[in-house]
């Protein structure tokens, strides 16, 4: 049996994922069409700053209140605004494709 299938991982999450995707959005919607915004780009985007923000796994109950004060706190949230707005720029000066 693989490692995998002996363990229950579907309750691990990345909290900072879905403020980085949720920021992601934000600051793309007022960037017009000079900002390609094909999946590979975005997905890049996304990636580009979730390597650069402090990760907020949970598993549990406890470890969802943890995230939920880190997320709340202000300076979290300005790294994650700088970090896709930093991701946004690298990924628009070498996008993805041609």
């Amino acid at each position: 049996m693989a490692f995998i299938d002996t363990y229950d991982f579907e309750l691990l999450v990345n909290e900072a994922e879905k403020l980085v995707i949720d920021e992601l959005g934000r600051q793309l919607e007022g960037c017009g069409e000079e900002l390609c915004t094909c999946n590979d780009c975005v997905a890049d985007m996304a990636a580009v700053a979730l390597n650069t923000v402090k990760p907020l796994y949970r598993f549990s109950l406890l470890g969802s209140l943890y995230a939920a004060h880190a997320m709340n706190e202000a300076s979290y949230a300005e790294s994650v605004r700088k970090a896709v707005s930093s991701a946004i720029e690298k990924v628009r000066k070498n996008p993805s494709h041609d």
